[in-house]
């Protein structure tokens, strides 16, 4: 199974989404950094400490880094596997000696390692630069505990349940034969995951990221379903 990810990670030329993770990267940091001031001096006293049960700047951090991997791996998942179907390329894939299931399985499994490991690669250095910075923003960076064992947790589960929401987007895509519904669907699962309804904080609410997270996994299921036997035409 690795060395068919890996052969997907070379196929679709991977250092090409390493250097727009390293982009995005920087440009989340110059913003957070910009305007981290703002962001304390403008919330009321309790909201200044703690926002959704944590401090605003790692908030704000997962806010901009969650909305970005979303998306981004959704253009992933459009381009490994949306589009080698509208480009018949996976015709010639699906031609190797190797189950069908365990080909898309790989472009799957490479969109979501590849992600899942820049999501927290980039929460990180922003968190880094967050810190270094401090004493010239003069902004606390208190709630960044890089030796409390809840902050690694919370960053390795945040980030693997973000990177899983956007396969619900896959079948999407895959039933519409279409790139761009996969990218837009992904768009849409941040508007519901990084937003409210009503008086209703949609963000950090478990049960509503559980429901996401089985439609994820259903997804995923649903995408290689009849691989075998079903028609490429």
């Amino acid at each position: 199974m690795m060395k068919l990810i890996r052969m997907e990670w070379k196929k679709n030329n991977v250092l090409k989404y390493i250097r727009n993770a390293v982009i995005t990267t920087a440009v989340i940091a110059i913003l957070i950094v910009s305007i981290a001031g703002e962001l304390v001096g403008s919330a009321d006293e309790v909201d200044a400490v703690y926002l959704y049960g944590k401090g605003i700047m790692g908030t704000t951090v997962e806010l901009f880094v969650d909305i970005v991997y979303i998306v981004f791996t959704g253009i992933m998942l459009a381009s490994f596997i949306v589009g080698a179907y509208t480009k018949r390329t996976m015709h010639l894939m699906f031609s190797y000696p190797i189950k069908r299931k365990k080909i898309l399985l790989s472009q799957m499994a490479a969109v979501w390692i590849f992600n899942f490991i820049a999501m927290i690669i980039s929460k990180l250095s922003i968190y880094v630069i967050l810190v270094w910075t401090g004493s010239f923003t003069g902004v606390s960076t208190a709630d960044i505990s890089f030796g409390g064992l809840s902050f690694w947790l919370d960053i390795l589960i945040r980030s693997a349940a973000m990177v899983s929401i956007s396969y619900i987007a896959l079948p999407i895509g895959l039933q519409l034969k279409s790139s761009k519904a996969t990218i837009i669907t992904c768009v849409v699962i941040v508007c519901f995951t990084q937003g409210n309804v009503g008086s209703v904080r949609l963000a950090n609410n478990l049960p509503f990221f559980v429901i996401l997270f089985v439609l994820s996994v259903l997804s995923a299921y649903l995408s290689v379903y009849n691989v075998e036997t079903k028609d490429l035409l």
